[in-house]
């Protein structure tokens, strides 16, 4: 049975996908201009993308419709809806290259994070010193040519999870250990600062060139349910 249901924007139907829900309309004033704060008009695109998947998503696992939907911003900066609904929880990611949002029921925190795969030159060099020594040490072990994608893999689980508590990198990344992502049965996670028994990690590879991490507390190793949205 599944707890937790992760929504994909592709880029190339970003556009068509806007236009289907009405482009800006659904927004609030607020939403409206942080999109237009963006620089570039790709990153627009994206956040206005991003603000109308959650729409969407909310409204799938709801049945309210996406019109009705507004958020809130919560003490540690993360969206919310509001009023709240049937504990409905939902966040969103976006890359050059795609869009995503993930959604959990009762109240259950949950983060997504996407990023391009294998990390490049200079993540591969810098990010590793950043990690928890165990994970340094499986970077170190792993063949040289699987260690870019090692690197993007224990990011993007760590960005989640991170999204998932609500305090983003202004948390010591070394201070959260991950289990090797590609050897494990079940990626696990130890976090100095408090239990984690409770959450589960879903690590996949959307695209060629691609990595996902959904982090869910309180969910089943089998409950993902993955909805992809063409143009």
């Amino acid at each position: 049975m599944a707890d937790r249901y992760l929504w994909l924007l592709p880029e190339p139907a970003a556009e068509a996908f806007i236009a289907r829900m009405g482009g800006t309309a659904l927004l609030s004033g607020e939403e409206r201009a942080r999109c237009e704060r963006a620089l570039s008009p790709d990153l627009r695109r994206r956040r206005l993308a991003g603000r109308l998947l959650a729409r969407h998503a909310l409204a799938e696992r709801s049945g309210r419709p996406p019109g009705a939907w507004r958020f809130r911003t919560a003490g540690d900066g993360r969206p919310e809806p509001e009023p709240a609904h049937d504990g409905l929880r939902f966040n969103l990611t976006h890359t050059d290259d795609l869009i995503a949002c993930v959604v959990t029921d009762s109240g259950r925190a949950c983060g997504v994070d996407a990023e391009a795969s294998p990390a490049g030159p200079d993540a591969l060099a810098h990010l590793p010193r950043f990690f928890a020594p165990a994970e340094r040490a499986e970077v170190e072990r792993a063949p040289r040519e699987e260690r870019a994608a090692l690197v993007a893999a224990y990011w993007v689980l760590k960005e989640a999870y991170l999204k998932a508590l609500g305090t983003g990198l202004r948390r010591e990344l070394s201070t959260i250990a991950f289990t090797h992502p590609s050897g494990a049965p079940r990626i696990a996670v130890f976090d100095s600062r408090r239990p984690t028994s409770d959450w589960h990690f879903d690590l996949i590879r959307p695209a060629p060139g691609q990595v996902l991490a959904v982090a869910a507390e309180r969910a089943r190793p089998d409950g993902l349910t993955t909805t992809v949205l063409s143009r």
